[in-house]
């Protein structure tokens, strides 16, 4: 099986639903996978270290809350398959994972937006897949080619703040689509020394005001 063809079909459980199902069980739905319909929006986010697979705390409500503004939209979700690991090595092949996953979805659905997003390590992700340099390793880059593809990007959290930048300020492709979130006493992102500070980006009404933006991004076309 290619790592493409296993990839639209992640896509394909997202869209349906169904949950988590093992590659075995994948194998035996080809022809479904060959049908699986193509979305208006996809929103491709990668969950904070130490999360279990998925989209984590802060995608699995954003997603949630990107639907309900976009009623009138079909939008799927890809939670990145990256280690989130606490060594913090593992940002750069999960920016290359992000990147595959835009390319794939990209090159099979002509029609679909994007919407990007990371929250703590999955910002560093998100950054690295954007073209921007971090310290946190290398990955590939989403191509400027499917740039206007990519309607919004919102990240929690975002290490990338602690060495004074942002995404609006380090890059000019995607910093105009960009919207970010750090909570004083963020240690992550702001230098801060309140570790609760940031766990509670789903809480506090950051997460609502990242799915409006992405969704009136989207609603721009």
């Amino acid at each position: 099986m290619s790592h493409r063809a296993s990839r639209r079909r992640r896509v394909l459980v997202s869209l349906a639903g169904v949950g988590v199902l093992s590659a075995a069980g994948l194998s035996l739905l080809p022809s479904m996978a060959s049908a699986a319909p193509c979305s208006d929006v996809e929103v491709v986010f990668a969950r904070g270290t130490g999360e279990a697979p998925g989209l984590g705390i802060t995608g699995t409500p954003l997603v949630k809350d990107i639907k309900s503004a976009l009623p009138g939209r079909t939008v799927a979700s890809y939670a990145v398959d990256y280690a989130a690991n606490f060594a913090q090595t593992s940002a750069g092949p999960g920016a290359t994972d992000m990147t595959e996953e835009v390319e794939s979805t990209a090159a099979n659905c002509p029609r679909t937006s994007f919407v990007l997003g990371g929250y703590s390590q999955g910002g560093s992700v998100t950054d690295i897949a954007l073209g921007i340099r971090t310290q946190l390793g290398t990955g590939r880059t989403i191509p400027q080619g499917l740039a206007a593809r990519v309607k919004a990007v919102v990240v929690f959290g975002n290490p990338l703040r602690l060495s004074g930048r942002t995404i609006a300020s380090a890059s000019d492709l995607f910093g105009p689509k960009a919207k970010e979130f750090c909570n004083t006493g963020d240690p992550v992102c702001g230098n801060g020394r309140n570790g609760a500070a940031h766990l509670t980006y789903h809480l506090n009404g950051s997460v609502d005001d990242g799915a409006r933006f992405a969704a009136e991004r989207i609603a721009r076309g």
